[in-house]
């Protein structure tokens, strides 16, 4: 189950600010996050900041929020970051340990939205001491789903699901009734490459399939949404978020991006959640949580949108979509495989080391190389991811040179 506490237990309404850290303050999430919370004066306090390269960035965040801990997780920025708060008073720290005490920090409310693997521990360091957590790093629970959520049960913590479609599930799930739910529907936008065949994606470029139609995302999980690899990911959240087997979660394209998910139920109703695509609108949702505050997207306008259209998702020129659910039936160490192979394959294409199609031939090859076997702790998902990574760049090197020939 997601959340661990219900909403009588969590509080009652508090009048003093809510404190809060944001890992990965400088990315997509990261932003609109501050945003929403510069949106409110006095109604939060920060504890916390982190960011990995844009130390730049990071130090600006900081002179505004003022928080009590500010962290690049590269170690080679500190230098700059201390030059940059000089006399503000701001504890400074850097490096991968420094992530992890900023996620330990108290805290009541954390946004976790450390992009790949990298959000693992950090995520997991908020788990251990009960926290309520935004989350926006879908490949914590794909790495170590099972692991993670037996973490949020025992500490009893609170996950509170950002990405859109996971939020809009959230809101229209009824975990006290979960027999009544037939299945959960993920909308997918399809992306840039939508309508492409096989051969024209072969030949896009990083330009374009970062050109997503619809979100504002960093080019990562752009590149993600384009192979439609992002919603295979999510099928693997929606998962160990929702507590539903694997043939109860479909995906559907719907190109408007409005119908962000839906839950059918089994007396033939289906609740879905819609808004227009702004992830200020779930960020807004897990930050106020239990109650619901004020958001600056765009409303919504029926009228103006006129029509829904919806259509299956092509298998043939997303595999990744395959991939993804033959990981989650195999279990074991192979969504963590499935996850740190794309990772390296996304970066290698992001260079301009491999066409776009190779994506998913990578992340294949890799998952057919290692055995799915089993994780027993979240030391054998590190490894297992290290390894992964490794034939993953195996594989990107082959090709290259195959290319290059």
């Amino acid at each position: 189950m997601v959340m661990s506490r219900t909403v009588t237990e969590l509080r009652a309404p508090k009048v003093e600010p809510r404190s809060v850290t944001v890992l990965g303050c400088t990315g997509s999430v990261g932003c609109n996050t501050i945003d929403m919370i510069e949106r409110s004066p006095g109604a939060y306090r920060v504890e916390a900041l982190t960011a990995h390269n844009n130390v730049n960035l990071l130090i600006e965040q900081a002179k505004r929020l003022k928080p009590r801990f500010v962290v690049s997780g590269n170690p080679d920025n500190y230098d700059t970051l201390k030059a940059g708060l000089a006399g503000t008073g701001i504890e400074i720290a850097a490096g991968r340990a420094a992530v992890i005490e900023a996620a330990q920090r108290p805290a009541e409310w954390v946004m976790a939205s450390i992009v790949g693997a990298a959000g693992l521990e950090p995520t997991l360091a908020a788990v251990r001491r009960g926290a309520l957590i935004g989350l926006a790093n879908k490949e914590t629970l794909v790495c170590a789903g099972s692991l993670m959520m037996k973490e949020v049960a025992k500490h009893k913590a609170t996950m509170l699901p950002v990405d859109s479609e996971h939020s809009a599930i959230f809101q229209v799930f009824d975990f006290d009734r979960v027999e009544a739910i037939e299945k959960i529907i993920l909308t997918a936008s399809g992306g840039p490459f939508r309508t492409k065949t096989v051969e024209e994606m072969s030949a896009m470029t990083p330009a374009q399939a970062v050109a997503h139609p619809n979100w504002s995302m960093g080019a990562k999980i752009s590149v993600d949404s384009a192979s439609m690899m992002n919603k295979g990911l999510e099928l693997i959240e929606a998962y160990h978020l929702f507590g539903l087997p694997e043939d109860q979660i479909e995906i559907l394209v719907h190109p408007q991006s409005v119908i962000h998910s839906m839950v059918a139920y089994r007396d033939g109703s289906v609740l879905a959640q819609l808004g227009t695509p702004d992830m200020r609108t779930p960020i807004a949702f897990a930050l106020g949580w239990p109650n619901r505050i004020e958001a600056p997207s765009a409303r919504l306008d029926f009228a103006k949108v006129a029509q829904f259209t919806f259509e299956a998702p092509d298998p043939v020129r997303f595999p990744a979509l395959r991939l993804a659910r033959a990981a989650l039936k195999a279990g074991g160490r192979a969504p963590t495989i499935l996850n740190a192979a794309n990772e390296i394959a996304v970066a290698a294409f992001l260079e301009g080391g491999i066409r776009f199609t190779d994506i998913a031939a990578v992340v294949e090859a890799v998952l057919e190389s290692m055995p799915a076997g089993s994780l027993a702790s979240i030391d054998d998902v590190l490894e297992t991811d290290g390894e992964a990574r490794i034939a993953a760049k195996s594989q990107v090197a082959a090709r290259r040179k195959n290319s290059s020939h």
